[in-house]
């Protein structure tokens, strides 16, 4: 990416701030040359990358985007009441220069909580300061706030006499998501590893979806600068070590793998090995997802039985399909009724049912729901003996398509994972040869949850 300039401007085109970082072409032609194409072009044509030829004319179609000579590319994103733009006369990287502005706009939305026109001209100096931070003759710099805010402050727009003469160490380090010199009165790491499941069950039993949602989530406080070393009971790491035999079944095959910045890749890809630096405080680690069949953890059946349009009863039976030795907590079981019930009663084996008449569902909570139990609920209600049904027949169709709506299911069953993943170990090496406590946590949680009903 090599960017001319950047500047932003209000919906009509008229400058609030620029900024020309390589003097290859005027600040003051590119904002106008915008804003006639905002004037020129009608919104529903505009597009948010275009170029403009030797011409003036504006220019579109498959090679939008590759600045010819004399020629200027314009990339831009709209943001609440303003256009945030990137001018360049080189065939650049779009991809990367719309990247760069929504990250822009992240970091003015971290310094002065909203991205306003307001906030824009009450905060000239210190935008100036940001605009020449993270971009250097056209080319991205830092742009985490974190980093920025160790010299860039809302109350002081300069910098302190001893730091002008060096840059801040996480700008020039290969470690720029952690900052040198970090102190813990006591050395700990936290990591959970959190699935979500996914899954829709048809009226007659069968299993349509299933997904795993996961992601290993780290709180770090560790002094130094430590490495650590993360194993998990990966099937692809077990083979590429030659080591399938210690699997003993119990290898999980991870997909769609995604990394914090701080793991080394190279590593990751040549031996499965998650190596990595990790950022002080708290961060996802990695996400990963599995497209497998996966058994319903909790079931839930449910019969309904209208009484000649007087009354309506529900029996529902839930049961726990995990080891006993899991429990389930804060289970809620929501299934929809219709919307003109009323005199509800309900009866369970054990926690409470709750009717909510504003969004047309009961619910079943239940504290902990031990594995291997099954539960009764059963719940009346009385219905009006004239309906709107009878007036509307639309009333009707959308009275029915309510409450035959699937039942949902939230829970969280911890020290549990469905798709089996372990962390085998995790090392901490930093040179000082401190002691730290890793903690471990695993936990499965509800996602898209439902079972349709007959």
């Amino acid at each position: 990416m090599v960017a001319s300039g950047v500047f932003i401007t209000d919906l009509q085109g008229k400058s609030i701030i620029s900024r020309n970082y390589r003097g290859d072409f005027p600040i003051s032609k590119a904002i106008e040359l915008f804003s006639k194409y905002l004037n020129d072009v009608e919104e529903e044509s505009r597009k948010p990358i275009f170029h403009v030829d030797v011409n003036g004319d504006f220019e579109s179609g498959d090679d939008v985007g590759m600045a010819g000579p004399g020629g200027q590319t314009f990339v831009y994103v709209a943001q609440n009441n303003l256009y945030m733009c990137a001018v360049t006369t080189r065939n650049s990287n779009v991809a990367l220069i719309l990247t760069f502005l929504f990250r822009l706009g992240q970091v003015f939305k971290d310094y002065f909580g909203s991205l306003e026109e307001e906030s824009i001209r009450d905060n000239f100096v210190i935008i100036y300061e940001l605009l020449d931070e993270t971009m250097d003759h056209g080319l991205p710099q830092a742009l985490d706030s974190t980093i920025l805010r160790s010299f860039i402050t809302q109350g002081a727009n300069r910098m302190a006499e001893d730091s002008k003469s060096k840059p801040p160490v996480a700008l020039t380090n290969a470690v720029s998501w952690r900052a040198e010199g970090i102190r813990h009165k006591k050395n700990e790491i936290f990591l959970d590893v959190v699935e979500k499941l996914n899954l829709l069950v048809a009226a007659n039993g069968t299993v349509l979806h299933s997904e795993i949602n996961g992601a290993v989530k780290m709180k770090s406080f560790l002094s130094g600068m430590p490495e650590l070393k993360l194993g998990l009971n990966d099937k692809l790491m077990f083979e590429a070590t030659g080591k399938s035999n210690q699997a003993r079944g119990k290898a999980v095959e991870l997909e769609d793998i995604k990394f914090h910045q701080c793991v080394r890749l190279a590593r990751f890809e040549n031996d499965r090995t998650i190596s990595f630096i990790p950022p002080d405080g708290e961060f996802d680690l990695m996400t990963y997802r599995l497209n497998t069949h996966v058994k319903p953890l909790i079931w839930v059946e449910a019969v309904v039985e209208p009484h000649k349009g007087s009354r309506i009863e529900y029996m529902i039976k839930t049961r726990s399909q995990f080891k006993s030795r899991s429990v389930a907590n804060n289970v809620e079981i929501i299934i929809p009724v219709p919307p003109d019930v009323d005199s509800p009663s309900f009866k369970s084996s054990v926690g409470s049912v709750t009717y909510l008449p504003d969004k047309d569902h009961i619910v079943w909570n239940i504290k902990q729901f031990h594995g291997g139990r099954e539960y009764l609920m059963r719940a009346h209600f009385g219905l009006p003996s004239i309906t709107a049904s009878d007036v509307d027949p639309e009333a009707k169709k959308k009275g029915e398509n309510s409450w035959k709506a699937p039942i949902r299911v939230q829970f969280e069953i911890p020290y549990f994972t469905v798709s089996g993943i372990q962390v085998r170990y995790l090392k901490i090496i930093e040179r000082s040869g401190y002691a730290a406590l890793p903690w471990v946590r695993y936990i499965t949680a509800n996602g898209d949850y439902q079972l349709r009903m007959s």
